[in-house]
């Protein structure tokens, strides 16, 4: 991914602009920063849901354009109901093949693909099981599944560990890392907190205040840097491998929060 000059504002709001940047194969890319900041919209500028303000931007070498199956997508979680008529494998097959036209003649094929997913993100258990029936962590490890399933060359994944226990986003994470460094996708992801991820990241896009920095963690979360960006003194603490960011404008004094928690 390449983006040059890039900008995108909401009237007189802007969100970011002279951004220049390269996302390569096989990158863990995280996006931070708070609530309104332009996270989300990042993502959809990529997936050529929303025009940049400004500049250009390539993807895999070419434009931006829905439904690109270079692309894969993980949104945020959010639970099915109850009764909705779908079982794990049928979800999971709408990356096969959902995006074809017509009645689909899913024969062996198709189910030793779906099964070979659903063994991925170890699924298989549950793989017949209504999807409304299952955890808010096992419904997304089908929504990793179904975004492999076109093999994708880059990932975007739009806060994917929003409401999961610890276990699930360390194994939603994992299942996410894997396909960066073994398939070589690149992988954008986009979250509020970056310490479950910490392990993997290669670089990170912090956006504040229509500001932004680029860079390694080490580079980019530091009080320094974050107190720029927030134009107000923030300090930045290590402490057993985490992060914890104190001072945050709009937090209360002397709370701690995890970093990018706003």
């Amino acid at each position: 991914m390449s983006l040059r000059n890039a900008g995108l504002s909401f009237g007189e709001r802007v969100l970011w602009e002279g951004l220049d940047l390269d996302i390569h194969p096989g990158e863990f890319f995280a996006v931070l920063g708070p609530n309104g900041s332009g996270k989300t919209s990042f993502l959809k500028v990529l997936l050529g849901l929303q025009d940049l303000g400004s500049g250009t931007a390539t993807i895999n070498g070419g434009p931006l354009q829905r439904g690109n199956r270079g692309i894969g997508y993980i949104p945020q979680q959010r639970p099915f109901a109850a009764d909705t008529p779908l079982r794990a494998r049928d979800l999971v097959g709408l990356g096969v093949d959902g995006h074809r036209w017509g009645v689909r003649l899913r024969g062996r094929g198709h189910r030793d693909t779906v099964d070979a997913l659903l063994a991925e993100v170890g699924s298989s258990s549950y793989a017949d099981a209504p999807v409304g029936r299952l955890s808010g962590g096992e419904q997304q490890r089908l929504r990793v599944a179904q975004a492999l399933a076109a093999e994708p060359r880059v990932l975007l994944c739009d806060e994917p560990l929003l409401s999961l226990d610890l276990h699930h986003q360390q194994a939603v994470s994992g299942l996410i890392n894997r396909q960066c460094h073994e398939k070589n996708s690149a992988v954008v992801f986009v979250t509020h907190e970056i310490n479950p991820i910490i392990d993997y990241v290669d670089r990170v896009l912090y956006l504040a205040g229509g500001r932004f920095r680029v860079g390694a963690p080490e580079e980019v979360m530091t009080s320094e840097v974050l107190s720029e960006l927030y134009g107000s003194p923030v300090e930045v603490l290590h402490h057993e491998g985490r992060i914890i960011v104190v001072g945050l404008p709009g937090t209360a004094a002397h709370h701690h929060h995890p970093a990018g928690e706003v």
